[in-house]
């Protein structure tokens, strides 16, 4: 045995599929923690319908989480997914709502508006990914530029208006119950277990990885580094599109401020959630732990009446505790 397999102690090191493991999960004490104490903050926080209520209301964020994440591991980010869930519907809504309510009075099919709605998404991210991978742009620039400029289209097509008495086919996937659990439910967790399996066993998932770690070492060993960034980043926007379809169904409406700040909501989940703003690290996973912990944070917060803005200073701080540890524990620098 040569000296590199042991660590100072003598013994061998943990190995990486166990560390991967382990990481996914290391926010599941605190979250056991956050049950206990919403147990005795409240007698209706373990009601099946509080429970219910809570994945349902996080659903929406983990479709944002699961994208950001994504685009996160590339060693990129994109701010403007929030505006996406804002605008994408907002055009499908247009198109199907009369002119008495700020519609288009074309009153097109349902089911062509949401095909609409997601090839929004897909453009969004398209257009993005060609700025940042193909022009070279500053990642950070083009999506906060595109976060204003979609979030100012949102506003001028609705005139500030809220779209409702939209039709049950364009609001089903928001508001449809399955089994007793309400679909947005299944289908995050659904692309949750997808997405994790693909980046944990799919050749391109690992490309991602490889691409957030090294850019320049995955290209020299024959990944194809810009079309599988521009791939992340068309399907990010297409979830984000998702999610704004997810959410006006819940909602029955689609309002000119739909996605307003759940940009720093997403992050929030992410960077607690394990994922490494320096790309090239972090699972799926482990972020949808960080939705479960902020969802269940917010929750007990609002079962216990505490006021809007501290529920936001609480997540602030979350964020800075939870990089704390991971600096103080052996972690990463931040390279910014």
């Amino acid at each position: 045995m040569n000296q590199s397999t042991v660590n100072a102690a003598g013994s061998r090191p943990m190995p990486r599929t166990f560390r991967f493991k382990l990481n996914s999960v290391a926010l599941l004490p605190a979250i056991v923690v956050l049950v206990i104490v919403g147990s005795f903050a409240n007698e209706a926080f373990l009601l099946p319908a509080n429970l219910i209520t809570i994945l349902q209301q996080s659903s929406i964020l983990a479709l944002l989480v699961l994208a950001e994440s994504l685009v996160l591991i590339t060693g990129k980010f994109d701010l403007s997914l929030e505006s996406t869930v804002g605008l994408a519907p907002m055009i499908g809504g247009w198109l199907i709502t009369s002119t008495a309510i700020g519609g288009s009075g074309l009153m097109l099919n349902p089911y062509l508006a949401i095909g609409i709605t997601l090839l929004v998404g897909v453009l969004i991210g398209a257009f993005n990914g060609f700025l940042i991978v193909r022009l070279g742009l500053n990642a950070f620039i083009v999506t906060l530029s595109m976060l204003i400029l979609l979030r100012g289209i949102t506003l001028g097509l609705s005139s500030g208006k809220t779209f409702y008495g939209l039709p049950p086919e364009f609001t089903y996937l928001g508001s449809a119950v399955w089994f007793g659990i309400p679909a947005s439910i299944w289908i995050c967790g659904v692309l949750f277990v997808l997405g994790s399996l693909f980046m944990r066993y799919h050749r391109f998932g690992r490309a991602i990885y490889a691409i957030g770690g090294n850019a320049e070492a995955a290209r020299a060993a024959g990944i194809r580094v810009e079309r599988v960034t521009l791939i992340v980043f068309v399907v990010a926007s297409l979830l984000a599109a998702l999610a704004g379809l997810m959410l006006s169904g819940r909602l029955g409406a689609i309002t000119a401020q739909q996605g307003s700040n759940l940009i720093f909501t997403t992050f929030a989940a992410a960077v607690i959630g394990g994922i490494s703003l320096n790309g090239g690290k972090g699972s799926l996973v482990g972020a949808l732990t960080g939705v479960l912990l902020l969802g269940i944070v917010t929750n007990i917060l609002t079962l216990s009446q505490i006021a809007s803005f501290w529920i936001d200073a609480t997540f602030g701080a979350i964020i800075l505790i939870a990089q704390s540890i991971v600096r103080i524990t052996g972690g990463e620098r931040s390279q910014s």
